[in-house]
């Protein structure tokens, strides 16, 4: 049912480009919201512990010249504070680096904490959900970018931000130190030596950035496969399936693997390249130190004052090429950041392309949309007025066959209605057009009840249950108690789950408010769900229920309740009641009738309301159907 949606960049390869950029800015737009934000006033914190760190480090890495000066001239009180220094310096250093990887962590959760939220708001806006893993496939896996992904970009993050805040200021400090050392050779050489590193580094990264985005998407894949397993490990056992599946689960887990070798086969250029660089390095600091001592610039010092000169300049060399090669080391972990941000920024534009569609409609209300109103629509309807429909066609998203076509109909209040026909006819799709999840392809669709308690209600064909107690089952999608509280409420639940014959499920979860730490997919049978998903709607009690699949068991509870039903279920078909006698019992033996009514041509499903009894062999079929009235067929 999935159709390919508009994703913008969708088929772009992912590398480190403008759109690597901008999606990566619009993502520190979330991390970064303000100038007064928690994550700024963190940020600035880890830039100041940062800033002291490196003061303290070039300090510590001066006492080795030194040194060399008090060991040369048997300075023995001089040693002992010069000794007394280091040892201090060391603990404040530990303190400052320690401090510095605790604020990196606390960064990590809360740069997680909001992109997540910023990303279940865009997701769970509307029907954006529904859309994204339904109706949509240019987006693969959008639980594994939301859950996964966002938890790897900021835990890398992290780890690089404290390199990266720091690692202008130390470069411009130690750049003017080497050139106090070594001239304007020192500088140049090192910083042409970062240059053709950067330059070979990023050509390595290149296909890394596309195997790793790769690779993730075969993950949430691989991922799935055991999920689809574990929720329907019933099914699959009574098909005896064990074997096929084990053979699919597999051949998944060997892309994944031939992907992973791809990937280590690219990193492994990286990783050459990388150690390469570190090594020479530090061999180059040594060359730059040699230029001067043998042009003779330094010809006039003795060996211990050279000897603590080289020292110096060598440690300024050196942690200059360190910042360098640290930036050089950032290699690997950028590859990962620039893939996790292609696919959390992809997913980020469709959520924000759905987002303001779905706002466009609720500014038009949140239980109205018109799709296309048609001339001469009445002005306004009664208030027992549930649904008005005006010459309706609808198709499914994955195809231009039309499922209904020119239906008009209206569902009023005390009213229950039968949709029926052949499996893959449209029963279902009328609900969802009903409910707002699919649009109508012509026609004008009207709700005129609002949707939740004494409103509109729909029953989905598979049950559905969130995690939570017992209580928290019944009254779903409500976040608390409604209308009542306390005791009285406790009450009401407990004679809906006996009037829907679950009452011994209030033993086995020990009370209605008793966390329980199991699937209630794994524990219920589907009867059970059925008759907690009814439980759910007597405890809701709304004027209209939608419902995907009948259980014909709670029909009359229905009605006792003053719930007017509107069902889709598999069944021949019916003939308008225009027609004959005669010519409406041969249409319901199996052959399909013909559209005599002007109001509506129904592709295949048909509408039967409360009124009159259908003829026979159709009205077998109903008879488990334990309405308080008749059905009759519309037009």
């Amino acid at each position: 049912m999935a159709v390919p949606g508009p994703a913008p960049g969708a088929g772009a390869r992912p590398r480190l480009d403008l759109q690597f950029l901008q999606r990566f800015l619009r993502i520190q737009k979330v991390l970064f919201p303000s100038w007064s934000a928690q994550n700024v006033l963190m940020f600035l914190t880890l830039l100041c512990v940062a800033l002291l760190e490196q003061l303290v480090i070039y300090q510590v890495g001066l006492i080795p010249s030194q040194y060399y000066g008090v060991l040369g001239s048997k300075d023995l009180d001089g040693f002992k504070a010069l000794t007394f220094l280091a040892v201090v310096l060391i603990v404040v250093n530990s303190s400052l680096k320690s401090f510095d990887q605790f604020t990196c962590k606390l960064l990590y959760v809360s740069w997680r904490k909001d992109l997540t939220e910023h990303l279940h708001r865009l997701y769970f806006r509307g029907r954006v959900y529904y859309t994204l893993n339904v109706l949509r496939d240019d987006i693969d896996n959008p639980d594994q970018r939301i859950s996964q992904d966002v938890e790897r970009f900021c835990r890398q993050l992290s780890s690089m931000a404290s390199q990266l805040i720091i690692s202008p200021f130390t470069l411009v400090y130690y750049t003017y130190q080497c050139f106090q050392s070594t001239g304007w050779l020192g500088p140049v050489s090192i910083f042409g030596y970062f240059m053709l590193g950067t330059m070979v580094n990023k050509t390595l990264m290149g296909p890394i950035v596309t195997k790793l985005v790769q690779q993730e998407k075969l993950e949430g894949d691989f991922r799935f496969k055991h999920m689809q397993i574990r929720v329907n490990a019933e099914p699959a056992a009574f098909y005896r399936a064990g074997h096929v599946e084990h053979m699919r689960t597999d051949r998944r887990l060997q892309r994944l693997l031939q992907t992973q070798r791809g990937l280590m086969s690219k990193e492994l250029w990286l990783y050459i390249g990388i150690n390469t660089f570190d090594y020479l390095g530090s061999i180059l600091s040594y060359i730059v130190i040699a230029i001067p001592i043998f042009s003779g610039v330094y010809g006039d010092l003795s060996p211990t004052e050279l000897s603590a000169l080289v020292s110096k300049n060598a440690f300024v060399c050196i942690y200059l090429i360190s910042c360098f090669t640290r930036l050089i080391d950032l290699s690997t972990t950028l590859s990962d950041v620039a893939g996790y941000t292609h696919r959390i920024g992809e997913l980020q534009e469709a959520l924000l392309d759905m987002s303001l569609k779905s706002q466009d409609c609720e500014i038009l209300g949140e239980s109205q949309w018109d799709l296309d109103k048609a001339p001469g629509w009445p002005a306004a309807e009664p208030a027992d007025v549930a649904f008005v429909l005006e010459r309706v066609s609808v198709s499914a998203p994955s195809s231009d066959k039309p499922l209904i076509k020119d239906l008009s109909l209206k569902i009023c209040e005390g009213q229950s209605l039968l949709i029926t026909g052949n499996t893959g006819t449209g029963k279902t799709s009328l609900l969802r057009v009903l409910g707002g999840l699919w649009a109508s392809s012509r026609g004008s669709v009207q709700m005129l009840a609002e949707f939740g308690p004494h409103g509109v209600l729909f029953l989905p064909q598979k049950p559905f249950f969130t995690d939570g107690t017992l209580r928290e089952q019944v009254i779903y999608p409500l976040k608390e108690i409604y209308p009542d509280s306390g005791s009285t409420d406790d009450e009401r639940i407990l004679r809906f789950l006996d009037l829907a014959g679950l009452s011994s499920l209030v033993t086995r979860t020990d009370g209605l408010d008793q966390q329980v730490d199991w699937n209630w997919y794994d524990v219920l049978s589907p009867g059970e769900m059925q008759r907690l998903s009814f439980a759910r709607l007597f405890y809701l009690q709304p004027k209209y229920a939608g419902e995907a699949r009948p259980a014909a068991t709670h029909a009359h509870t229905c009605a006792r309740l003053g719930v007017s039903v509107s069902r889709a279920q598999e069944g021949q078909w019916l003939p308008p009641p225009e027609q004959p006698e005669r010519e409406r019992s041969a249409d319901c033996s199996g052959r399909r009738p013909r559209a005599s009514s002007p109001r509506a041509e129904m592709v295949a499903p048909q509408l039967c309301r409360q009124g009159s009894r259908p003829p026979e062999p159709c009205w077998q079929r109903w008879a488990a159907v334990p309405y308080t009235a008749t059905l009759a067929c519309i037009g």
